[in-house]
C-alpha cells in the first residue's frame, strides 16, 4: 500500500535532498510540500532554488507549495518529513502531532526530550516504543520521531558495534563538510585554504545524542549509556561527507581483527533505503575518503578504516554522507521503519 507523505521546509537544503530521495520511492508518494509564507502559493519549481545534484522531479516541480500549518496539509497525508529550522520546528511540530500527523524530523529541537525517540533504525529501533509514552504524556494522536545530528550518526553505528566489548570512553575529532552548514552557512572566504576548529553546538550534540542512542529502553523510560564521550568538531573545505577520527576505550582488550569483525557484523535492515552493508570496512589505511566513499550504499552506508590498537584504545576513522545518511536519508529511513512497524 502506498503511503502519502509530505515534506515540511521543502525548499531548504535538507528538504530538497528529501525530495530527491523520495523520487521513485517504492512505498512513498510525495503529496504535499510546505515552506515559508513567501513561498506558499507558488509552484515548487518556482519557489525552490534547486541545488541538488540531479534535476528537480517533474511531478514535484508542479506541486503548489503550502503554508507550514496543519490546516494547510491534506488529511490523507500519513507521514511528514520535517526539515524545518529548529526554532520553527519547535513551534509547529507539536501542532502537527496534536492534529494527528506522524513526523519523522531532522530538526534538532527536542532530540534529547525524554519522550521523543532519537532513532537510527539499524541501532535502536526498539526506542520507537517511546511513542506510547509520548502519546500518553502529551495527548497526541500523532507523533514525533527524530534522527540524530549528522556527525553523531556517522560515529554511533561504530560505537554500537564496540559496545559488546564494554564501551567506556570515546574521543572523536571531526572533519565536517561545508554542506553541513547549509548553502549559505560558511562563506568561501572563510573556508577556502582554511579549517575552522569550532562548530557551534556540535560538540555537545555528539556528546549527548550518542549516549541517548546507545541507551536502553525498559518500556517506561530510557536510561542513557554511561560511556564518557568528548568531541572536537572542525569544518573543512569538502562539499559532502563527514570524516571522523575516533579513539574508543573498552572494558575488554580487543584486537584490530575483533573491531573489524564487529563493524562488519552490524546488520542492515530490509527497508527501501537500507544499504546492503551498514558499515563498510576498508583494509587500506588511507580510506575512507569523502570524495571516494561518501556515496557507498547510495549514501546510506558508514565507511570505516584505519583500525589500530593504540595505548589510548582502539583508533579508527569513519565517514558518512552528511546530507543523505546524516540528514534527509536518515529521516526517510525512520519513516520507513515507522511504516513497517505499524506506527502510521
Amino acid at each position: 500500500m502506498t503511503v502519502r507523505v509530505g515534506v515540511l521546509g521543502a525548499t531548504g537544503a535538507v528538504g530538497q535532498r528529501c525530495i530527491q530521495l523520495l523520487d521513485g520511492h517504492s512505498e512513498f508518494e510525495l503529496a504535499a510540500v510546505t515552506a515559508s509564507e513567501d513561498s506558499a502559493g507558488k509552484s515548487y519549481g518556482e519557489a525552490a532554488k534547486w541545488r541538488v545534484d540531479s534535476p528537480i522531479p517533474d511531478a514535484v516541480a508542479d506541486l503548489t507549495v503550502r503554508e507550514t500549518d496543519p490546516d494547510a496539509v491534506p488529511d490523507d497525508v500519513d507521514l511528514l518529513f520535517s526539515s524545518l529550522p529548529s526554532g520553527v520546528a519547535a513551534e509547529v511540530e507539536p501542532d502537527f502531532a496534536e492534529a494527528g500527523y506522524v513526523l519523522s524530523s531532522n530538526s534538532s529541537n527536542d532530540r534529547l526530550a525524554d519522550d521523543v525517540p532519537l532513532v537510527i533504525p539499524e541501532i535502536n529501533p526498539d526506542h520507537l516504543e517511546l511513542l506510547e509514552v509520548q502519546r500518553d504524556e502529551r495527548g497526541w494522536d500523532g507523533a514525533v520521531v527524530k534522527n540524530p545530528n549528522c556527525s553523531t550518526i556517522t560515529m554511533v553505528p561504530t560505537l554500537a558495534a564496540l559496545d559488546q566489548f564494554g564501551l567506556e570512553r570515546v574521543h572523536v575529532s571531526t572533519l565536517q563538510a561545508v554542506s553541513g552548514a547549509g548553502y549559505s552557512g560558511v562563506s568561501s572566504m572563510e573556508i577556502l585554504d582554511n579549517v575552522i576548529p569550532h562548530i557551534g553546538g556540535e560538540e555537545e550534540k555528539m556528546e549527548t545524542e550518542s549516549k541517548k542512542l546507545l541507551g536502553e529502553f525498559d518500556g517506561a523510560e530510557l536510561a542513557r549509556h554511561d560511556a564518557e564521550v568528548s568531541a572536537s568538531c572542525n569544518r573543512v573545505p569538502t562539499i559532502d561527507g563527514h570524516l571522523e577520527n575516533v579513539w574508543a576505550e573498552t572494558e575488554r582488550d580487543v584486537t584490530e581483527a575483533d573491531v573489524e569483525d564487529a563493524f562488519r557484523g552490524v546488520e542492515s535492515l530490509d527497508l527501501p533505503r537500507s544499504p546492503d552493508q551498514l558499515i563498510e570496512v576498508f583494509e587500506d589505511p588511507s580510506r575512507p575518503q569523502p570524495r571516494l566513499d561518501r556515496t557507498l550504499g547510495g549514501g546510506m552506508a558508514i565507511a570505516a578504516g584505519g583500525v589500530q590498537a593504540t595505548p589510548a584504545g582502539i583508533q579508527y576513522n569513519c565517514l558518512a554522507h552528511n546530507t543523505i545518511r546524516g540528514a534527509a536519508g536518515a529521516a526517510i529511513l525512520n519513516g520507513e521503519l515507522l511504516d513497517r512497524d505499524g506506527w502510521l
